[in-house]
């Protein structure tokens, strides 16, 4: 469906995106990640045709962008962009309509995505007056109200509890399940782990790895080593044959460099530590996030 090759976006003192390509299929969720100033909204807009890449090629269906195709792209930014005087449902509407939808269509078709939302006792009330998470999903309503075949989300859960989280999610899997394709940014690396089918991960404007979920897991090992402790873990930061330690209050995920190192250590950690869980698994995608953004030996203390 949409196919982006070797695009590049150069400004006088940087260049924001460099050689990046990726394509995204009906029915599939693909998580665009990266740190702030990865390149990540840039590369959004360049889709939306905001802006023209310096080089490489966009393609929906085969075919540039035009405005025929922009009406089948909804988009929520990262940045609110509401008319926060006007009344919620005249907003949506408006919105609708800019989309071609009918007058009558769009309100039959907001009231019932408010009502999804729980969002319909806000309808006749000013934009003002919600809250920024309310704010996030009126902007959700906006992007998906004309029945999009794909949707681009700019940091979707911003704002966002965790009940309301859920609620986006559950929204995600029914618009995969229709077959629109959904491409979403996000610095939630839980959230990107658990939605995505295929993943991008760009920093300083280069595309540092790609592929599906368990391809770029695939290509970090599989000695990680995930803990539930009780007790003082501070040690785990001076044994040599752990990397990538992430270390938090009551939990650490780590890397062993090989097998023998790892039935070296247990006994060790066996008598500093009472265990509650133990496991070796994959990589969690915010440990590799981390590890490919963050430097080679990682760190992090926090609480969980």
């Amino acid at each position: 469906m949409l196919k982006v090759e070797n695009i590049r976006k150069e400004y006088a003192t940087v260049v924001a995106v460099d050689d990046v390509s990726f394509e995204v299929k009906p029915g599939e969720i693909f998580g665009l990640l990266g740190p702030n100033g990865a390149g990540k909204t840039t590369t959004i807009r360049m889709i939306l045709d905001i802006i023209k890449p310096d080089k490489g090629i966009i393609l929906f269906d085969g075919k540039l962008i035009d405005d025929e195709i922009r009406n089948k792209i909804g988009y929520l930014p990262e940045e609110r962009g509401l008319y926060r005087k006007n009344k919620l449902i005249n907003t949506i509407v408006y919105f609708a309509t800019l989309k071609g939808l009918s007058q009558s269509e769009a309100r039959k078709r907001a009231y019932s995505l408010l009502g999804r939302l729980d969002l319909l006792s806000y309808a006749e009330r000013k934009v003002e007056e919600l809250s920024k998470g309310n704010q996030q999903k009126v902007q959700f309503i906006i992007s998906i109200i004309h029945d999009p075949q794909i949707v681009i989300l700019d940091e979707p859960f911003s704002g966002l509890d965790p009940v309301n989280q859920i609620v986006l999610k559950d929204l995600f899997m029914e618009l995969k399940d229709n077959g629109k394709a959904i491409i979403f940014s996000t610095h939630m690396m839980e959230q990107a782990e658990k939605l995505s089918d295929k993943i991008c991960l760009i920093n300083k404007g280069k595309v540092v790895v790609d592929g599906t979920l368990s391809e770029v897991k695939s290509k970090f090992g599989q000695n990680h080593i995930h803990l539930e402790f009780d007790g003082d873990a501070s040690f785990l930061k001076d044994i040599e044959v752990i990397d990538n330690l992430l270390l938090y209050e009551n939990y650490a995920e780590f890397e062993i460099k090989d097998h023998q190192s790892l039935e070296k250590i247990i006994p060790i950690i066996l008598q500093k530590l009472k265990i509650k869980k133990y496991e070796v698994v994959e990589p969690s995608l915010h440990s590799i996030f981390l590890q490919l953004v963050g430097g080679e030996k990682l760190i992090q203390m926090d609480s969980k």
